[in-house]
């Protein structure tokens, strides 16, 4: 009889569950990035924007990641319940961080500096050019090639990546989140609902759709060609054109984790079919943009009409740099965080290949298994984990349940009141406490059974494919289903172009899942917590993206 799971708290605090990012116990690497790097990355990011706090910590409970915000006062002493506000709010004034950050804040709210990051990003020779570069210089080594020392500091290098795009990655928040929660925050002092500021920012990221967009053109070559292929390799045998188009397109996709925030999920470049699926299921979505673009542009108008005309020039501001940075906030991800990641896969595999040549190690990709220290020439001399050790570790992960995992872990930690911070570190905080919650990384349930978030305008009927694992989606799913998952990644596009509707069981407005499903047209619902547990393969249900609820209509 297997040993019931223990859930303890990691440290002092209230720690929350985020089933929106990892969903399944991580591999022991995947642990020791986010680790490492998450509080380096946000402890920057917070003290550049002067947020009132210390840092977002990550701890791995089973597996699991449960999330924690240290605050910048006694952040290893946490009270379970707040002074006198009086007290507090003196004790805030005086402590010489408060006092620094409040001025950071003020400059911060002046200066604006999303602004310059987000331009920072796209422009030729900025930030994202220079992490392609430097991804590109990691995928195109020829690991076959190299000898054993070589291999173990090729792995070693993807890994110091990995470990420099975590900390980037998490700082890019700061202004490719920051900017939407602050739009968010203002809603109740403008006097609107914070749920009509949400559709306003569709279309404004067309990195989630480029992807499509590249696909449909390798459709429409295969269209003219009259042909009806069977697979990915009789597209690329109609034409040198056609099979260059696809290279171009793995050569800055293939390597991309798409399945997961982890070293063993799947690349682009492993799953023909996948990619084969998506391209012929790949649409011309000109009329639908159109279309978003002038329903979006009637909803401003209505909203905007609601709010006193003293604060419409702070609405116009707040939003147009919310829309700047949605772009920033979808392309972060693919490039800072998947890309890297299947590098240290692919680097680890050819690795995982020679031990088990050598007997080493039962799998290839038990490779996966080991964690950072153990990566040293001495795994060759079988001084490494044994191949049993590696294949108990792979075991365990796969089939342990961690359904019951606890939402919320440790003691209540109640964030001080807004209105006892400086008005500018109110401001700052209030965005980042609102990105938490609507982006479903605070432990807190907002919705029961069947409803969640809607995202969209409209109810799409189809057939439920019940995807637990991005594995079985990718052998499931068929054109107009309706994807029933956990959760989803930003590179999860690759799947959801295939699917009529999405329904996640985590997440908020601004979870991955409801910005691909809003970017890519596809009517969704959003963190309903029993669709694991209700819908089944074959049912018919209506997915209802205006009332957030799903019904079923038809038991398989």
């Amino acid at each position: 009889m297997t040993a019931k799971m223990e859930w303890i708290a990691p440290g002092p605090g209230r720690w929350a569950l985020d089933r929106s990012h990892i969903n399944q116990p991580a591999t022991s690497i995947c642990q020791r990035i986010h680790l490492t790097n998450v509080p380096i990355g946000t402890r920057e990011m917070f003290e550049y924007i002067g947020a009132p706090l210390d840092a977002l910590e990550f701890r791995f409970v089973n597996g699991l990641i449960y999330t924690r915000i240290r605050p910048l006062i006694a952040p290893d002493k946490p009270a379970a319940k707040l002074p006198p506000l009086p007290l507090l709010k003196l004790a805030i004034r005086l402590h010489p961080s408060m006092r620094k950050r409040r001025k950071t804040a003020e400059r911060t709210l002046a200066e604006r500096p999303w602004r310059a990051v987000v331009d920072e990003w796209r422009r030729p020779g900025g930030h994202r050019d220079r992490i392609t570069t430097r991804n590109l210089e990691l995928q195109d080594v020829d690991r076959a090639a190299l000898d054993d020392e070589q291999s173990i500091a090729h792995v070693r290098a993807a890994l110091t990546h990995a470990h420099e795009m975590m900390r980037m990655h998490f700082w890019l928040h700061g202004f490719d989140l920051g900017p939407i929660g602050f739009l968010l925050h203002s809603a109740e002092s403008w006097g609107v609902e914070r749920s009509s500021l949400v559709p306003l920012l569709e279309g404004a990221s067309p990195s989630t759709s480029e992807a499509e967009r590249a696909m449909l053109e390798i459709k429409r070559m295969v269209d003219a060609s009259g042909r009806q292929p069977r697979d990915l390799d009789d597209i690329r045998s109609i034409s040198h054109e056609i099979a260059a188009a696809i290279d171009a397109f793995l050569r800055v996709r293939g390597a991309m984790i798409f399945s997961r925030y982890d070293i063993d999920g799947l690349c682009l470049s492993e799953a023909p079919d996948v990619l084969f699926a998506s391209i012929m299921a790949a649409r011309d979505e000109t009329e639908r943009a159109n279309e978003v673009t002038e329903r979006v542009a009637r909803l401003t108008n209505e909203v905007r009409a609601r709010i006193p005309s003293h604060l419409k020039t702070d609405f116009d501001d707040k939003l147009a740099e919310a829309r700047a940075a949605m772009d920033l906030r979808d392309d972060n991800g693919p490039h800072t965080l998947e890309w890297p990641n299947g590098l240290i896969k692919l680097a680890l595999l050819e690795v995982g290949r020679r031990l088990a040549a050598r007997g080493l190690v039962h799998d290839a990709s038990h490779a996966l298994e080991l964690d950072e220290p153990e990566i040293t020439i001495a795994l060759f001399d079988g001084r490494g984990p044994s191949a049993d050790e590696l294949a108990r570790r792979a075991h365990w992960r796969a089939t342990v349940d961690v359904s019951d995992a606890p939402r919320v872990l440790g003691t209540p930690e109640p964030p001080p009141p807004l209105h006892v911070l400086p008005p500018a570190m109110a401001r700052i905080a209030g965005g980042m406490q609102t990105i938490l919650a609507e982006a479903g990384m605070d432990g807190e349930v907002r919705t029961t059974g069947l409803t969640g978030v809607g995202v969209g305008n409209g109810v799409h009927r189809g057939r439920v494919c019940r995807a637990d694992t991005p594995e079985d989606a990718i052998a499931n799913l068929q054109d107009g289903d309706v994807l029933v998952v956990p959760t989803t990644t930003p590179a999860y596009n690759m799947v959801l172009a295939m699917a009529g509707a999405v329904v996640t069981a985590e997440g908020g407005v601004l979870s991955h899942a409801a910005v691909l499903a809003r970017e890519l047209g596809i009517p969704g619902v959003i963190g309903a917590p029993q669709a694991m547990n209700v819908l089944r393969d074959g049912m018919i249900v209506d997915v209802d993206s205006v009332a957030g609820e799903i019904r079923i209509v038809a038991d398989s």
